[in-house]
C-alpha cells in the first residue's frame, strides 16, 4: 500500500501543481486513499520532495529533478557563448568550447539529470562527458548541438 500511494504522490505532483500538505491529502483522498497528514509528511520526507518555484510564481512539491528539455534551454545561452564544437566517439563526448569556458559549460551539463552519463572532466577548452552507451552519447551531442543551432 505504501508503494502505490507513493507512487500515486509522485504522479500527482508530476501532473498537479501541489502547493500543501492539505491539498496533496485532498487529492489522494480523491483517488481513494485514506491518509492522514502526519503520514503525508513522512511520504514527503521519504520520497525527498522539495518545493520548486512554478511557472506561475508559486511553491510546489517537486522532485528537485529538472527536465532535460528545460536546463538545455535555460542554460542556452552559456552554451552558445562557451561552445565551439560538439562531438562524440562511441561512448564519449567531446565538448570544444573558447579558452577558460570549459567550467561554466560543463557546470551547466552536470546541473543536467542524466542518467546515461557516468561523468565529466572539464580543463579550459575542453570537456569530456563519459556516457554509458553509444547511443546517449549521440543522442545527448544531438541535442546540443539543436540548442546550439537554435
Amino acid at each position: 500500500m505504501k508503494k502505490r500511494r507513493q507512487a500515486k504522490i509522485l504522479e500527482l505532483i508530476s501532473t498537479y501543481e501541489i502547493e500543501t500538505q492539505e491539498e496533496l491529502q485532498e487529492k489522494l483522498i480523491e483517488f481513494g486513499f485514506e491518509v492522514t497528514q502526519a503520514t503525508i509528511s513522512r511520504d514527503i520526507k521519504e520520497l525527498r520532495l522539495v518545493k520548486d518555484l512554478s511557472s506561475k510564481g508559486r511553491y510546489i512539491y517537486s522532485t528537485g529533478k529538472k527536465r532535460n528539455d528545460q536546463i538545455v534551454n535555460r542554460a542556452g545561452g552559456i552554451f552558445n557563448e562557451s561552445i565551439i564544437n560538439i562531438d562524440y566517439a562511441m561512448n564519449i563526448v567531446v565538448i570544444k568550447c573558447f579558452s577558460g569556458m570549459a567550467n561554466a559549460a560543463c557546470a551547466a551539463i552536470d546541473s543536467m539529470s542524466n542518467d546515461g552519463v557516468l561523468g565529466t572532466i572539464a580543463g579550459d577548452d575542453t570537456i569530456f562527458m563519459l556516457c554509458k552507451t553509444e547511443e546517449i552519447a549521440k543522442d545527448f551531442t544531438d541535442r546540443l548541438r539543436s540548442t546550439l543551432n537554435a
